[in-house]
């Protein structure tokens, strides 16, 4: 088994054996935690504010968050059976050669949110600093915040997990702190009452599947962690629950200093020490160094995770090298500044268009098709060809990407759907992968062991 050890700083895309896993439910817990109390999802909470009522937003955010989250669980207790990271997992569904396609966009894809925490880490850096120095440098402290994102990553899942145990922590304290000065020092009451905008942007339904493409974004990272976990239990409450404290926390937050950013007559921002700063500017430092370590903590897993997928494509690669890489990669897309916040909302549904349809897939093939059973070893090494379907590709799962990825596409940007895209996409593609790889192989006569569905109908 020690081949198929993932080792301090030397992880890789094979099974991590149950006695070598270190995560139990407060580690799990911590983890998702510290994932998203981070300030791009507290941007997510602006959107929501002033187009919908304050009350109905936290509504949305809950409801959004619980619903979403079942999927996120779910993922990651695919990782905590088979030990395995999400996008090696595909290749059950994608098959050996086929499973290059979503490990390439994922990887992409979390780039793109390497890049946008990196600008963010840096800019709440260069509060704190300017604060206590009146020195200001954005890109500077941009660079110096990803340096510190890459020499973490490079540790590896053994060092993100002791970071995040920390700075989850922290977090959620310093959280509740910024809530209680903000409903000291501003009117909740007026926050309550505050019309919504006369020509939203967002409807009830948009904002929801917004908060749901929040979680779904994070299916392709859940088993990288997961797979860590001690106990199929735990995993999942601790998942579960992180997952939605975190993001009722971090949306709340959005949507709360929105609200009050607009009722105080001040530019509104997705900066909570933009609005705390000006009230308080010792605790709008405070403030910043908060926001600073929730995205540095939750960079470091997306470029873990870009990592973990490009490994999934070349496994035989050192760990390190694609880490250090990636990282000079988002510090230099983090340049583009204002472009990445002109453009976050399109950006969170290009997640959707891309990944979603991979994650239903993989739920579907998991839970559903195969009912629990995957080979974790014959996965990596292939040599069974248990997952290998015709040449290494699952034709089946590449048409069903493409049909749940062209809806979600057309829906989000050529006639946008007043429901949203999201949720209609994930049920789409699980819907139309279930019929061809089921029905679709009966009707041609084919076996359903060749697809590694077992003998019986």
């Amino acid at each position: 088994m020690a081949d198929f050890t993932s080792s301090f700083g030397q992880d890789s895309v094979h099974p991590v054996p149950r006695d070598r896993r270190s995560m139990g439910f407060f580690s799990t817990f911590s983890l998702w935690v510290g994932a998203n109390v981070v300030v791009t999802t507290v941007f997510t909470g602006m959107l929501l504010v002033p187009d919908l009522p304050y009350l109905q937003a936290i509504a949305i955010i809950l409801l959004g968050s619980l619903v979403g989250g079942v999927a996120l669980a779910l993922t990651g207790n695919i990782g905590m059976r088979t030990g395995l990271p999400t996008m090696i997992l595909t290749r059950g569904a994608f098959g050996h050669r086929g499973a290059a396609l979503p490990s390439a966009v994922n990887t992409i894809v979390l780039i793109g949110w390497s890049w946008i925490q990196a600008y963010m880490a840096g800019l709440s850096l260069d509060h704190a600093v300017e604060y206590l120095t009146g020195y200001s440098n954005v890109a500077l402290f941009t660079i110096l915040t990803e340096i510190i994102v890459v020499v973490i990553t490079i540790y590896g899942h053994r060092g993100i997990e002791r970071t995040e145990n920390l700075i989850a922590t922290a977090m959620l304290v310093l959280s509740v702190v910024v809530f209680g000065y903000m409903f000291m020092k501003f009117n909740i009451g007026n926050l309550i009452s505050m019309a919504a905008s006369e020509h939203p942007q967002l409807t009830v339904m948009v904002a929801f599947d917004i908060v749901v493409a929040t979680a779904f974004s994070w299916l392709s990272s859940a088993s990288d962690y997961n797979r860590n976990c001690r106990a199929e239990r735990t995993a999942i409450v601790g998942t579960y629950f992180g997952y939605n404290v975190a993001t009722l926390v971090a949306m709340g937050l959005g949507a709360t200093v929105s609200g009050f950013s607009i009722l105080g007559n001040m530019t509104q921002t997705y900066d909570p020490t933009e609005l705390i700063g000006q009230a308080n500017p010792a605790l709008g430092f405070v403030a910043a160094v908060v926001i600073f370590l929730s995205v540095v903590s939750t960079n470091v897993m997306a470029l873990y995770s870009a990592t973990m997928s490009y490994l999934a494509i070349f496994p035989g690669h050192r760990y390190w090298i694609p880490t250090a890489v990636m990282g000079i990669i988002a510090t230099a897309g983090a340049m583009l500044q204002n472009w990445l916040l002109e453009h976050f909302q399109n950006f969170l549904l290009m997640v959707g268009t891309l990944f979603i349809p991979v994650g239903a897939i993989l739920l579907t093939d998991y839970y559903i098709l195969r009912r629990k059973n995957y080979d974790a070893l014959e996965i990596v090494t292939g040599h069974k060809k248990l997952y290998w379907y015709r040449n290494g590709v699952n034709v089946r799962a590449y048409l069903a990407y493409i049909i749940g990825a062209a809806f979600a596409y057309y829906f989000s940007y050529v006639h946008t759907l007043s429901t949203g895209a999201t949720v209609l996409t994930f049920l789409l593609t699980s819907g139309v992968y279930w019929v061809l790889m089921k029905v679709g192989a009966s009707a041609e006569g084919e076996s359903r062991a060749e697809y590694g569905l077992g003998e019986e109908a």
